[in-house]
């Protein structure tokens, strides 16, 4: 696709999708010098109270620091080694099976919008509240019509960027047979003041405890939860956790729509299935700690995953979410959603003198996408849906299987290439 005679500079742009990646996104037209930039956020409150995790690759995070899209003053956490342990009687950790390298970094979800949203100019009009109903693409631009504050208006933009998430409604406009698929399986969520830790007081409990800078994996036939500390944005730690497991049948879940479960929505029956794997497959340590955490504030994700054939068509361009999701197990969601930013933001200055631009990006980013959905896919059938004999696996034999799953060694997120 060529430009059809699209400037960056002067041109009127719309972002649809407010978190994350439409920070990003808005942050990379308005360096590129886009005229006037308006963001459309159906969320009314505020994104910054939001607290899951984020874990970012060392390399990583270099590369989207020196784009301008990471700051070393946001809070995080060093993370160095991921440890896997199975359940070995009443053991409080299990028992290590192997203690790998984990060169990440940690933060929280809630700082990282904020850093992003403050550094957008004044001139930047933000939308909250304000739900976009319908998206029509046009030889020259685009038209959306949305609701908020009261009425419907409709406006035409020159380029219309989604980052509206996996529900987009640009995608559904740019590509409408795209539709995310159910993998099979959930993850569980939750968070907890690293102070209550000390009520964890088994017998056995190690002098040293658990160390700052590692990543856990506690494994069990037909899932794992992994567990890392972040910061909690008062000079203190949370110990953020993520719980994957196949649903057992007769719950009365309808997932192939893809669904959220937010806090205070779950089922007695969801709660029951989570208290019996965090007493029954997981070590005591790890299965109280999840215990610990209210069951109020506990929350579920069906995962989902699906990328876009292309991330543009004609006006319309894909970032984040609504391009692509891969499931969590890449370690890389947040991170591809700043690349598509900073990948953005070359194109756009170049889109006068390059013509094919736009297809580039849309090219590239889209192999990027696809790259991740099968990795997601991969470690899934091996941490999840096919779960090996976890205890008969020592260091060597686990490092061959992970190597094997993760094939293409992206895992964290692929390089940044300019």
């Amino acid at each position: 696709m060529r430009n059809s005679g699209f400037t960056t500079a002067g041109a009127d742009i719309a972002i649809v999708g407010g978190s994350v990646a439409g920070c990003a996104t808005a942050l990379a037209a308005h360096r590129a010098g886009a005229g006037r930039i308006t963001v459309f956020e159906r969320a009314a409150g505020q994104l910054a109270d939001r607290g899951a995790g984020v874990a970012v690759h060392n390399d990583r995070y270099a590369e989207l620091a020196a784009a301008g899209y990471l700051d070393a003053s946001m809070p995080w956490v060093r993370l160095t080694t991921r440890r896997w342990y199975v359940r070995d009687g009443r053991a409080p950790f299990g028992r290590e099976i192997a203690a790998l390298p984990f060169p990440f970094r940690s933060s929280c979800w809630g700082p990282l919008w904020r850093e992003l949203r403050r550094r957008l100019p004044a001139d930047v009009t933000f939308r909250a509240g304000a739900t976009v109903r319908e998206v029509a693409a046009t030889a020259d631009g685009a038209t959306l019509r949305c609701a908020g504050e009261g009425a419907d208006d409709t406006h035409r933009y020159d380029l219309v960027i989604g980052a509206d998430g996996y529900r987009s409604a640009v995608r559904q406009a740019a590509f409408p047979g795209v539709r995310p698929a159910y993998a099979g399986y959930l993850a569980w969520r939750g968070a907890v003041p690293c102070e209550l830790l000390a009520t964890l007081d088994l017998p056995g409990m190690p002098p040293s405890g658990w160390a700052d800078e590692d990543c856990v994996y506690a494994v069990f036939p037909g899932g794992h939860v992994i567990i890392y500390r972040i910061p909690d944005g008062r000079g203190g730690h949370r110990a953020n956790w993520v719980l994957y497991t196949t649903p057992p049948p007769g719950l009365g879940l309808h997932l192939d729509t893809p669904t959220s479960l937010p806090p205070g929505t779950l089922s007695d029956a969801l709660h029951t299935h989570l208290r019996h794997v965090a007493d029954e497959l997981l070590p005591p340590y790890w299965g109280g700690l999840i215990r610990l955490t209210p069951a109020a504030e506990r929350f579920v994700q069906p995962l989902y995953d699906f990328t876009a054939p292309d991330y543009v068509s004609g006006r319309l361009l894909l970032a984040g979410d609504a391009a692509t999701v891969a499931r969590p197990h890449t370690g890389a969601g947040a991170v591809k959603a700043l690349q598509d930013a900073a990948a953005l933001e070359r194109v756009l200055h170049t889109v006068r003198e390059r013509p094919g631009s736009l297809a580039a990006y849309g090219s590239g980013r889209g192999a990027t996408g696809r790259s991740m959905v099968e990795l997601g896919r991969r470690l899934g059938r091996w941490l999840v849906l096919e779960t090996p004999d976890w205890p008969a696996l020592d260091r060597e034999a686990l490092a061959r299987q992970w190597a094997a799953s993760d094939a293409s060694g992206t895992f964290g997120g692929n390089e940044l290439r300019s």
